[in-house]
C-alpha cells in the first residue's frame, strides 16, 4: 500500500503514537549519548591481554539518579507506545497480505512527510 494511502486510511491516533514513538527514542539516544556507560557505578575494566577481541571500559560513576528517572520514564512510555500500535484494531481491518507494507509506510511516513515539505515550493512571507 503507498504511503499516500496510509495518510488517508490509518486513523489519527495510530499515526500520532508512532511519532511520538519516534521522539521518544530520538530523545533515549541522547540521553544515552550523554551518560556514562554504565547505570551502576563500576571500575575499569580490560580484556585479558591474550583476548581475541581487545576490549576496556573507563570507570563509571554510573547514571544520577535524574537522569535514570528519566531513562527509565521514557522507556516505560516507548514500551506502552509500541503496545500501543502493535495492538491497535486498525491491524485486523487489513489484508494479510497488506500488513508489512502499511506497517512500513507507516514507521517511514515521517520521512515521507519531511520530503514532501521539502518538495513543495516554498512562498515568501
Amino acid at each position: 500500500m503507498p504511503s499516500w494511502q496510509l495518510r488517508t486510511a490509518s486513523p489519527h491516533d495510530l499515526i500520532d503514537a508512532q511519532d511520538e514513538l519516534r521522539q521518544v527514542r530520538a530523545e533515549l539516544q541522547t540521553l544515552y549519548q550523554w551518560v556514562p556507560w554504565s547505570a551502576d557505578p563500576l571500575d575499569a575494566w580490560e580484556t585479558h591481554e591474550n583476548a581475541w577481541r581487545k576490549s576496556s571500559r573507563p570507570s563509571s560513576p554510573g547514571w544520577d539518579p535524574q537522569d535514570a528517572a528519566e531513562i527509565a520514564r521514557l522507556r516505560a512510555r516507548e514500551v506502552e507506545l509500541a503496545g500501543t500500535i502493535v495492538t491497535h484494531a486498525y491491524w485486523t481491518s487489513l489484508a494479510p497480505a497488506d500488513l508489512l507494507a502499511v506497517r512500513d509506510a507507516l514507521k517511514h511516513h515521517h520521512e515521507q512527510q519531511m520530503a514532501d515539505a521539502s518538495s513543495s515550493p516554498q512562498t515568501a512571507p
